[in-house]
């Protein structure tokens, strides 16, 4: 199944100049190196995305 069809929306994100392409797949969440956005995507469950958020969001340094 293509992930990349006409009507998905990527969204960029970036830090310390690393960037990840994000979109809303149905139920899913899939994540692209925005390097690379013919390679690999990975799908994570709404759920999952939420719990994999919230882990980097606690270990995050503060500034």
């Amino acid at each position: 199944m293509p992930i990349d069809p006409p009507r998905i929306e990527w969204r960029r994100r970036c830090a310390s100049g690393a960037c990840v392409e994000v979109a809303e797949v149905g139920r899913s969440v899939a994540v692209r190196d925005s390097k690379d956005p013919d390679g690999a995507v990975v799908l994570f469950t709404r759920s999952a995305w939420s719990e994999f958020l919230t882990g980097i969001r606690q270990y995050e340094p503060r500034r």
